[in-house]
C-alpha cells in the first residue's frame, strides 16, 4: 500500500487493523517500512502479507541490491494516484516491482495529457461527485461569486513602473512585466485584502451557524497574515493561520517571501520553538475542539487531505485549477448533521474554470469506465525507453563548454566561462562570450528535457549501462548548472532580481488600489531600497575568480550604463567612452592584481553613475539635463573653450544652461501633449537668444542653429521622455 503522507499512511494501516486485516500491534508495525533499507528488506524477502510505504522511501530502497521481487503475484495499492506519481520514484516502484499489478486510487486524476491514465492504465470503477451527492455520502455545495470592486489608479502605477525601469533594457523590462503582472499584485494590495477581510467576517457572522467553522484560501504568507490582523480587527470571532515556515516557499509565489521581516515576525510570536508539524497538529487539534476557533487561514497547508465535518465554507482567494480546485472545494462536502450545504464563496472569480473542471473530470470518468486494455497503452513508453540513451553525450557536450576550467565544482571558475566579457572590435564593444553562453543555454536546455523523461522511465533503471552513480551524477550537473544560469543571466542582465522589486510593487500597490467604498489617503509612497549590494563579505575576502568575475559584471553593466543611460547627454557618452578605453587599458596592464582591477572598475562605475567628468564644474551636480546642455557648450564650441577663460566667462556659460534647462522645462509642462508644439516653443526660444549670446562669445547662426538642435535631441531622450508614463 503506497502513499505520499504520514497521516494517510497511519490512517490506512488503522483501517487495515480495524477491519481485522492486521493481527495486532506488532503485526501493523512489521508491516510499516520504516525506512527504505526496510523496504528494500519486505520486497526482497517477499514474505509479508502487507507493506505500508511511502513513495518517496522507493528512491532510497531502489539503491540496494535486494529491492527487487519478479513475483506476479504482487498487488500494489496507490493511494492518491494523481500526486507523487509522475517522476522518478514511480519509475523506481515499477523497477523493483517489474511483474506487479498496480491499482491507483485518486479522487482527482491530473488531466494534462490523462497523466493519471497513461501511467496505470483506464478508469476501472468511477464515483463522480454527483453521484456521491445523489447518494447522500457527501454534502451538496453552493458557489457564491463575491468579487470586490477596486478602484485602481492606472495613471499612477503606468508612470511608476516607466519610472522603475529606467535603465532596463527592453528584455528586463518585459521579464520584470512577466512576473509582477498586474492582476497578481492588485489581489495581494492592502486596501483589497481589508475590503474582504471585512465582508468576510460579516457573511460569516450572518450565514454560518455557531458549530460550525469555515477555511480561507488566500495567494501568499503575507496576504495570510494581513487578512488575519483585519478579522481581529473585526472582532467577531477568532481566526489563525497555517503555512509553512518563512525560510520555505509555498504554492506558485513569484516573489520569494523567506526574507520579508512581517512573515518572520509572525512566525516567532505565533509558532515560537514549536515545529511546523507540532503547530499544525495543533491548530488542527482546537479547531477540532475549540468552539471559539471559527477559521482558519492557509496558502497551500490543509487544502488536501484536511477533512473536518464542521468545515462549512471554503473562502477563495487564489487561483485554483483542475485538482487542486477539486481537492480545495472537498474541503467542505464532509457530512455534518447542521450542515446542508458546503458553502464556495468567491473572491477571486473562479466560476469558470470551476465548470469546466467538473465537466473534463465527467467526461474522463464516461470516457475511460470498461476496463483495462493492454492495447490501449501500447508505445506509451516508447519515447521514454530510447530517448534517455542520449543523456551521455549530451552531458559531455554540456561540460564541453566548460575545456579548461580546472575545478567543476567552484562556481566561480564556471561562472567566469560566461561572463560577459567587453573588448573593443572595429570600435565597438562586443560582447565576446556572447555565443558561449548562447551555446550553453542550448545545452543544458536539452540536457534538462532528456533527463526529466529519463527518470520518468522504468527502462532507465532497468539499463544496466546505467549505474546509481551515472544517474546521481547526472541530477547534480542539472542542479549544479541551472542554478549557474539563472546567475549567469542576472550578471548579463538577461533577468531581473525580482525579490528587491517587492517592496516596491507592494507599497505602490497598497498605495494605488482601494476598495470603492474606501477613500485614498493622501501622500506619496516611498519607493522602496533598489539595487544593494551583497553584504555577504568584502572584495578583499574573495577568491581570485570571485574578484575577477565581480570587476567583468562592473565592466558590463558600465559598458551598458554609457551606451543606453547617456542618450540625454551626448557629451558624457562620448567623454565616458574614451574614458572607458582608458580604464580597461589600465586594468589590462593590472592582470596580475585583480582585487586592483575590482577598486579600478568600482571607481570608475561610480564616477560613471554621478557623471563626473573633469571639465564640468560641480554646480550641475544633481542638474543632469543642465549639465548635459553644458556639454553641448563643450561640443559644439570647442574652439572658444580650448583657450582659458576668467571665472566670470565660465559664469556666463553655467548660467545659460540653466537658461536652456529652465526654457525647456517650461516647454515640456506646456506642451505635453504636442511634441511638435514643445520643439517650436524651444526652438522660438532659444534662437534669439543664442544669438545675442553668439555676437558677444564669437559664433554664428549656424553654431546656434547646431545647438538648438542638439539641445532638442536631449530634450527628446530626456525631459519630454519621463512624460511617455
Amino acid at each position: 500500500v503506497v502513499t505520499d503522507r504520514k497521516d494517510l499512511e497511519r490512517q490506512l494501516s488503522t483501517t487495515f487493523s480495524t477491519g481485522g486485516e492486521l493481527a495486532d500491534k506488532k503485526d501493523k508495525e512489521e508491516a510499516l517500512a520504516t525506512s527504505g533499507r526496510r523496504l528494500a528488506q519486505q520486497i526482497g524477502h517477499g514474505q509479508e502479507r502487507i507493506i505500508f510505504s511511502l513513495i518517496n522511501k522507493f528512491h532510497t530502497a531502489t539503491t540496494l541490491p535486494e529491492c527487487h521481487n519478479d513475483s506476479a503475484d504482487i498487488i500494489v495499492l496507490v493511494d492518491e494516484g494523481h500526486r507523487s506519481q509522475g517522476g522518478e520514484n514511480h519509475a523506481r516502484m515499477k523497477h523493483a516491482l517489474p511483474n506487479a499489478a498496480f491499482i491507483a486510487f485518486t479522487g482527482t486524476p491530473l488531466l494534462k495529457g490523462s497523466e493519471t491514465t497513461s501511467r496505470f492504465g483506464k478508469i476501472i470503477h468511477s464515483y463522480t461527485m454527483q453521484q456521491a451527492v445523489s447518494d447522500g455520502t457527501v454534502t451538496p455545495l453552493l458557489y457564491e461569486e463575491r468579487k470586490p470592486d477596486l478602484d485602481v489608479n492606472d495613471r499612477a502605477i503606468d508612470a511608476w513602473f516607466e519610472r522603475i525601469t529606467q535603465g532596463l533594457t527592453e528584455e528586463q523590462v518585459t521579464d520584470l512585466k512577466k512576473r509582477f503582472a498586474r492582476a497578481n499584485q492588485v489581489y495581494k494590495a492592502d486596501d483589497r485584502i481589508r475590503l474582504i477581510a471585512m465582508d468576510l467576517a460579516t457573511h460569516f457572522d450572518n450565514n454560518i451557524d455557531k458549530d460550525l467553522k469555515g477555511m480561507l484560501a488566500c495567494d501568499s504568507k503575507l496576504s495570510a497574515i494581513r487578512y488575519k490582523r483585519y478579522l481581529d480587527e473585526v472582532g467577531l470571532f477568532e481566526s489563525t493561520v497555517v503555512m509553512s515556515p518563512p525560510d520555505t516557499r509555498e504554492g506558485h509565489t513569484e516573489v520569494d517571501e523567506r526574507k520579508q521581516p512581517e512573515i518572520q515576525d509572525w512566525w516567532k510570536e505565533n509558532v515560537g520553538s514549536l515545529s511546523e508539524e507540532d503547530y499544525t497538529r495543533d491548530v488542527i487539534e482546537r479547531f477540532e475542539n475549540d468552539p471559539n476557533l471559527k477559521l482558519i487561514i492557509v496558502v497551500d497547508k490543509l487544502l488536501t487531505g484536511f477533512d473536518e465535518p464542521k468545515n462549512a465554507v471554503l473562502y477563495i482567494d487564489k487561483p485554483l485549477k483542475q485538482h487542486n480546485l477539486l481537492q480545495a472545494i472537498a474541503r467542505v462536502n464532509r457530512l455534518h448533521d447542521q450542515k446542508k450545504h458546503g458553502l464556495l464563496i468567491d473572491y477571486r472569480g473562479i466560476l469558470a474554470e470551476l465548470d469546466t473542471t467538473l465537466a473534463k473530470y465527467d467526461e474522463l470518468a464516461a470516457e475511460n469506465v470498461g476496463g483495462y486494455d493492454p492495447k490501449d497503452i501500447a508505445g506509451l513508453y516508447s519515447q521514454m525507453s530510447t530517448e534517455y540513451r542520449e543523456l551521455p553525450a549530451l552531458h559531455k557536450a554540456l561540460w564541453a563548454i566548460f575545456d579548461g576550467v580546472k575545478n567543476r565544482s567552484d562556481i566561480q571558475q564556471l561562472r567566469a566561462v560566461l561572463m560577459p566579457r567587453m573588448v573593443e572590435e572595429h570600435g565597438q564593444m562586443v560582447d565576446v562570450n556572447l555565443k558561449r553562453r548562447d551555446d550553453f543555454y542550448e545545452a543544458l536546455t536539452k540536457f534538462a528535457a532528456c533527463l526529466k523523461v529519463a527518470l520518468q522511465s522504468v527502462t532507465f533503471f532497468e539499463d544496466t549501462s546505467f549505474t546509481e552513480k551515472d544517474r546521481a551524477t547526472y541530477k547534480e550537473t542539472l542542479k549544479q548548472l541551472s542554478s549557474l544560469r539563472r546567475t549567469v543571466m542576472q550578471d548579463t542582465g538577461e533577468t531581473v532580481n525580482f525579490d528587491k522589486y517587492s517592496e516596491s510593487v507592494k507599497k505602490l500597490m497598497d498605495q494605488h488600489i482601494g476598495g470603492v467604498k474606501i477613500h485614498e489617503s493622501d501622500g506619496l509612497y516611498a519607493v522602496g531600497k533598489m539595487g544593494q549590494k551583497p553584504d555577504d563579505n568584502e572584495p578583499e575576502t574573495w577568491s581570485e575568480e570571485k574578484t575577477r568575475n565581480e570587476t567583468d559584471l562592473i565592466r558590463t553593466r558600465v559598458t551598458k550604463m554609457i551606451d543606453l543611460e547617456m542618450q540625454d547627454d551626448p557629451y558624457a557618452k562620448e567623454a565616458f567612452s574614451a574614458l572607458l578605453r582608458k580604464v580597461i587599458a589600465e586594468a589590462e596592464s593590472l592582470f596580475d592584481h585583480p582585487l586592483k582591477q575590482f577598486m579600478l572598475f568600482q571607481e570608475f562605475e561610480e564616477q560613471v553613475a554621478n557623471r563626473k567628468l573633469e571639465n564640468i564644474p560641480s554646480v550641475f551636480d544633481g542638474h543632469r539635463h543642465a549639465q548635459a546642455y553644458y556639454g553641448v557648450f563643450l561640443k559644439t564650441l570647442a574652439a572658444i573653450f580650448n583657450h582659458k577663460q576668467t571665472d566670470e566667462e565660465k559664469q556666463r556659460w553655467i548660467d545659460l544652461a540653466f537658461q536652456i534647462n529652465q526654457i525647456v522645462d517650461k516647454a515640456v509642462r506646456e506642451n505635453s501633449l504636442s511634441r511638435p508644439d514643445m520643439e517650436k516653443a524651444v526652438k522660438k526660444e532659444l534662437l534669439p537668444l543664442l544669438f545675442s549670446t553668439g555676437q558677444k562669445a564669437g559664433f554664428g547662426v549656424d553654431k546656434a542653429q547646431e545647438i538648438i538642435e542638439q539641445v532638442i535631441q536631449i530634450m527628446r531622450a530626456g525631459p519630454a521622455d519621463t512624460l511617455r508614463g
